[in-house]
Order: C-alpha cells, then sequence, then structure tokens
C-alpha cells in the first residue's frame, strides 16, 4: 500500500506535469462526479497529508483523491495517450494544453469538494511530518492516548500520525527494537515519532531512498523485516517471523518482527 512518502513524491511528480497549466479536458470517471467536467479550469497546486492527495483549480474547488491498496497514477508525454487496453482504468483524466496528461487509475476515492471545505475530507488526520504545520508534540499527545495499545496499530492508526503505513510502522518498530505487540505505554513515544519524522522524511525527499530502510538498495536488503519473513534477520541472523493480517481489522495488518532483535517487554505476551 502506498505510504505518506510515497504520496508525496506522486504530488511533485503531478506538480511539475500540472501546475500553473490550464487543463483541456479534465475527466472524473466516477459516477458521483461523472457530469462535473473540469475542462477551461487551471490547477494551481497539489498538496498532500498522510496519504491523501489533493489537487487544487482555480475554481475554488479540490479534487481529493486517494490510493488505498490499488490506485496509482501515471503521466504520458505530450501527444502521448494511455494505451486504450488500460484507458477503462481511469478514473481521472487530467490533459493539460500543450503539455502532459495525467491519468489516475483505479483510484477508489475520487471526491470533488469546495477548497474551503477540504478539512471535510482531511479534518480528521493527525499530523504529517512531510507538512509546514507538523506538530510533534501533538503527534506524541495522540499516539499516548491509549496506552494500551499495541504501538504497531498505534502508529498505523492515521488519527495518530498521518502518513505511516504497514512497512513503516514495521521498519520503526526493528529500528527501535520494539516488539509490534509492545503497548504504547511501555515504548518511548518521543523517540519512536523523532524517528519516525526523520525517516519519513528522507524517504520522501531524498533520490533513491524511498522506502530503503537499511541504506542498501539491493533487492531484498532494501528492508529490515518488512517482506522478510523466513530470512534471516540482516542485523543478527534470527529467522524473521511473520503474522498474517486480520482482513476488516486495521490495526491487525500482516507483522513481521525479529524474535532478538524486538523482544517483548518482560510481563507481555504477543496478541
Amino acid at each position: 500500500m502506498p505510504e505518506g512518502d510515497s504520496v508525496y513524491r506522486l504530488a511533485s511528480r503531478l506538480r511539475a506535469a500540472l501546475d500553473g497549466r490550464r487543463l483541456l479536458r479534465g475527466d472524473l470517471r466516477v459516477p458521483a462526479h461523472a457530469t462535473d467536467p473540469l475542462d477551461g479550469m487551471t490547477v494551481i497546486g497539489h498538496a498532500t497529508h498522510g496519504k491523501h492527495l489533493l489537487t487544487r483549480l482555480d475554481s475554488g474547488l479540490t479534487l481529493h483523491t486517494h490510493l488505498r491498496m490499488q490506485g496509482s497514477w501515471t503521466v504520458t508525454a505530450p501527444a502521448r495517450a494511455l494505451p486504450r487496453a488500460v484507458l477503462p482504468e481511469a478514473r481521472v483524466i487530467l490533459k493539460v494544453a500543450g503539455g502532459p496528461t495525467a491519468y489516475g487509475l483505479n483510484l477508489p476515492v475520487v471526491d470533488l469538494v469546495l477548497s474551503s471545505a477540504e478539512h471535510g475530507v482531511i479534518g480528521h488526520l493527525g499530523p504529517d511530518p512531510l507538512r509546514a504545520d507538523w506538530s510533534a508534540a501533538e503527534a506524541v499527545r495522540r499516539l499516548s492516548r491509549d496506552p494500551g495499545m499495541r504501538v504497531a496499530a498505534a502508529l498505523l492508526e492515521q488519527r495518530n500520525i498521518a502518513g505511516f503505513g504497514n512497512l513503516w510502522a514495521n521498519e520503526l518498530c526493528f529500528l527501535r527494537g520494539i516488539h509490534p505487540d509492545t503497548p504504547v505505554h511501555a515504548v518511548d513515544v518521543p523517540a519512536l515519532v523523532a524517528l519516525g519524522a526523520r525517516c519519513l522524511r528522507f524517504s520522501a525527499t531524498q533520490p533513491g531512498a524511498h522506502q530503503v530502510t537499511t541504506g542498501n538498495q539491493r533487492r531484498g536488503e532494501q528492508h529490515w523485516v518488512a517482506g522478510r519473513a523466513g530470512r534471516p534477520c540482516l542485523r543478527c541472523g534470527t529467522l524473521i517471523q511473520v503474522r498474517a493480517e486480520v482482513p476488516g481489522y486495521s490495526g491487525r495488518r500482516r507483522t513481521w518482527w525479529c524474535p532478538r532483535c524486538q523482544p517483548l517487554p518482560t510481563g507481555e505476551s504477543a496478541a
């Protein structure tokens, strides 16, 4: 699943292709907005909050999209188009005059809202380390509201901190030496927040660093634990463990950990 750093990088790509340009064609291929063409409007900016993308228009409207599990965007060069076989997957088509075309494919969330009412679609989110209004203190406060919650689940809760998905929740636990099932009250929350913010910013902005948590870009060695079930820990050699996710419960996504590097605190039991 794309995480906050992925969407931040996507916004940068769309910004370069669309910002400041008039839409020759602006189609929203979803039932709720099929009759709301954006033709003739000018794209004035892109912003993100966690995993949410906001495309702002000079008409006072904002296109709000979310990738969730299956969505993606592709940008074609001027005079080029999406292959005909793929075109039915396009939920958003933004073609600028004399420039490229951006296609939002299989987007599960496509909303058109007043820019002045963006709070209605992102106001529930916690602070985002990639935004100028980031507040580490507020993130710590929100993470600490439920002291008995599993730390991995607390990191995944977008109302606490916006932008961390399953990869980052697992990798941050490893980097801090925390078992994912450790309750929040047993964790140094300010240190976890500081590390998470630093990692997300680096991943979002540095070339070649996107979601590379080990510093090694070689296939299969970019992550400490995520996706490495049954393989030796890159730090101690112990086999990485995995637990399946619970469908429909976002706090119980697939979990990876190293039993040696991430022991449970005394008196605690694994979920």
